[in-house]
């Protein structure tokens, strides 16, 4: 952990507090425990605490009454409080949040995880990772070793655990990979499709936790007239154009058909726009809180000069990302590729920098790059692109994701 906190751990199991403790010391952290939830609660309300740490189980007050009388205290409202129960019920994670819990990580906790899952709840950061940055066809070799070759695919994670997976290019089987690693138990999350061109859906199949029981997703996106969000994956998976078919999903796997609408999930608000691409392709914005981040991805942004320009579409955009904390959007080609490519559905790194200056974007971040561009090209577009924003003098910051990069929002 970055910072430095006061922990109290609440609970009856000796073994897991002293785990715990030990972790948390050597981070450098100040911990307190009590095994006795009657005896921990007026040293809580005593020595206000960071962060309570609080078992589910326990005899003499259980964790949602623990829960109900810290929440009962005006003086604890800024102290985060965490559930970590070897209870992985959607039931008991519901209820937790209902009774005033900050988060809920369930047991065996992952020494090498737990430290970012408490820095998450207790800052109520927003986790956005970069799984796979390149555009059309997934580009291997020693000259992408720098920014990755995998197609399209980012995730947000946020402190109560939602966890939302935008597209599903090569990039989602090296977010499987992470996840299958982390040994994540009873997985939930929603994966948004922005449309269902084969670099944004061919490696779903691959992802495993959707063969897990237990698990539990929801696969978004816009329907492409008569054919629904259910057709669009079950037909790439019909054993010939690949050997398993989507029945053989063991995870509980809902679809969902979107348009241009608003949506609410825990809190999370999501907006939706059509965005200018061949097909139904839908722009994400996402907000929680007081941050905002936008996923923009396949998008055409014609210059004035086209006879294809349309300042109606420009200005829908561009209030659509409006203050964005973070816009990842398509920035395919250089403004000389471009000039070849016009009507191909991208956009020219020139337009993308308009777009995020006029709509005073925090952070851009280039996304969906050409399968032919290589790490030297990218960090040129890099360059272009900070260049361009210095001399409009915008207050933009401009980043080149790397596949696995990790950014808080």
């Amino acid at each position: 952990m970055n910072k430095k906190y006061k922990f109290f751990i609440v609970g009856d199991d000796r073994i897991f507090i002293k785990t715990l403790v030990k972790f948390l010391k050597a981070e450098g952290q100040t911990v307190l425990f009590n095994e006795s939830s009657v005896g921990a609660l007026p040293e809580i309300i005593e020595q206000k605490p960071d962060c309570v740490l609080l078992d589910m189980m326990m005899p003499e007050m259980d964790g949602l009454e623990f829960l109900k009388q810290l929440r009962s205290k005006p003086d604890l409202d800024a102290t985060k409080i965490v559930i970590i129960s070897e209870k992985s019920y959607k039931f008991d994670r519901k209820r937790a949040f209902e009774f005033g819990a900050n988060g809920y990580i369930t047991k065996p906790i992952d020494s090498q995880e737990i430290a970012s899952q408490l820095q998450r709840i207790i800052l109520d950061s927003i986790e956005l990772t970069f799984w796979g940055v390149h555009g059309t066809l997934p580009v291997p070799g020693n000259t992408t070793v720098k920014y990755g070759g995998n197609t399209s695919c980012v995730s947000l994670e946020f402190s109560k655990g939602n966890f939302f997976i935008f597209d599903s290019g090569t990039g989602i089987k090296v977010l499987s990979d992470h996840l299958m690693a982390e040994k994540r138990q009873f997985m939930e999350a929603k994966i948004f499709i922005s449309h269902p061109h084969w670099d944004h859906i061919n490696a779903l199949p691959f992802f495993v936790p959707l063969y897990i029981p237990g698990n539990d997703f929801e696969i978004c996106g816009p329907a492409q007239g008569d054919i629904t969000v259910h057709d669009l994956i079950s037909r790439q998976m019909d054993g010939v154009y690949f050997p398993i078919k989507i029945k053989e999903f063991g995870a509980g796997v809902h679809f969902r058909d979107l348009k241009e609408e608003e949506f609410d999930i825990d809190g999370i608000k999501i907006k939706t726009m059509l965005l200018n691409h061949p097909g139904y392709c839908l722009g994400y914005r996402v907000k929680y809180k007081d941050r905002v981040v936008c996923y923009i991805t396949d998008n055409e942004l014609y210059p004035e000069s086209s006879q294809f320009y349309n300042e109606h579409y420009l200005n829908r955009l561009t209030e659509f990302v409006m203050d964005a904390d973070a816009l990842i959007t398509d920035c395919t080609y250089t403004d000389k590729e471009y000039e070849s490519k016009i009507g191909w559905g991208h956009s020219s790194i020139s337009q993308v920098v308009g777009l995020a200056h006029r709509a005073g974007v925090k952070t851009l971040y280039l996304f969906h790059h050409d399968l032919n561009q290589a790490d030297t090209d990218i960090d040129a577009k890099l360059e272009t692109a900070q260049a361009l924003l210095k001399e409009k003098g915008s207050s933009t910051i401009c980043i080149a994701p790397k596949e696995k990069e990790l950014f808080k929002i």
